[in-house]
């Protein structure tokens, strides 16, 4: 049995590790850990988890933590890089679902981020989750770094696009929609039910941190840097996310077949027939991401819908997916929920 550990378990996405993890059959949660919440059994927490899980919360412990076979962050971007040589040096993995290790150009990471990093050389060696483009080199990590759940969405729609050379890279659009659970469980006002309820409204247009996270996953792709414009949105309900994506055929394509050929072997990428329009609904709770794509008007303009659920593809989800291929699991160990309707 695998044993694994979670450093914050007590936000969203620390409730979302914990409840797939719960469910997977080779996992064993050995410790999970809150500073603030310390001798907290996790089901007075979580009620919905109560008789999955028998644990209490611990304060962080690095030698416990050590002991297991791979530890998950769920904390605060900073947090991970404080502790994550310590464990590497016990021989244990880490995924870490915050932003730590997400780009690769420190400069960059400390002006949106606002701080020094702790670990250069573990940046350099971590690897980006996106398992669908960099399976091979996540099977050999010792750190991967999760992807954004911006990120995730926006990346997987223009792969195909890009990796064909298809599209006028330097003019790539991303309008994209986020439930209120994006922005984590912390108290703000602008996330409180009488500010977003009934509500609609973009954020971050001058600049959002993901930008160079999804900046540098496209130009990984492309070979080449890309010009993206990038608008995030807050939409009044709890979970899901969708990325409208627009760019400028350069070339010729059936892009429904290119589509469909480019993720015929993912389990969790489902390209939808022509005329499709994906809705978030339908990848709630799992680690599906579900794709349409368009040419309106048989025009110069390749349109991508891309939705998933902000928690689990966008980060929970994706977190275990990393974990089976890292430890040589089967990939989908785990990860076979189906959605919740309505």
């Amino acid at each position: 049995m695998i044993e694994v550990g979670i450093v914050g378990g007590t936000g969203y996405t620390g409730m979302e590790l914990l409840r797939l993890l719960a469910g997977h059959p080779q996992v064993r949660v050995r410790a999970i850990t809150s500073r603030g919440n310390a001798g907290t059994a996790v089901d007075d927490m979580f009620p919905s988890l109560r008789g999955h899980l028998d644990l209490q919360f611990t304060a962080p412990d690095a030698e416990t933590l050590g002991r297991c076979d791979l530890v998950f962050f769920a904390t605060p971007n900073g947090t991970a890089m404080q502790m994550v040589p310590e464990l590497l040096e016990a021989g244990t993995r880490v995924v870490d679902l915050g932003a730590d290790f997400r780009l690769k150009d420190l400069p960059t990471w400390s002006q949106w981020y606002g701080m020094e990093h702790a670990c250069p050389d573990v940046v350099e060696q971590a690897v980006y989750g996106l398992p669908e483009l960099n399976r091979e080199a996540i099977r050999g990590a010792r750190v991967v770094a999760n992807p954004g759940c911006y990120p995730t969405a926006v990346i997987l729609g223009y792969l195909p696009l890009l990796e064909q050379k298809l599209v006028d890279a330097s003019f790539l659009v991303a309008d994209c929609k986020s439930g209120v659970s994006g922005a984590g469980r912390k108290a703000q006002v602008h996330t409180l039910l009488c500010e977003a309820n009934e509500n609609f409204k973009a954020y971050g247009a001058p600049g959002h941190r993901h930008l160079p996270e999804i900046r540098q996953g496209l130009a990984q792709i492309q070979g080449s840097d890309v010009g993206l414009t990038f608008v995030p949105h807050l939409v009044p309900m709890t979970r899901g996310m969708q990325g409208t994506l627009y760019a400028r055929l350069t070339g010729q394509a059936n892009l429904q077949e290119l589509y469909e050929r480019r993720y015929a072997a993912e389990s969790f990428v489902d390209v939808l027939p022509p005329g499709s329009h994906p809705e978030t609904r339908t990848v709630r709770g799992t680690n599906m991401c579900r794709i349409a794509v368009h040419r309106p008007a048989d025009g110069d303009t390749a349109l991508v819908l891309s939705v998933i659920d902000n928690l689990t593809k966008g980060a929970a989800s994706q977190a275990v997916q990393n974990m089976n291929l890292m430890l040589g699991l089967e990939e989908t160990a785990g990860l076979q929920q189906i959605a919740v309707l309505p």
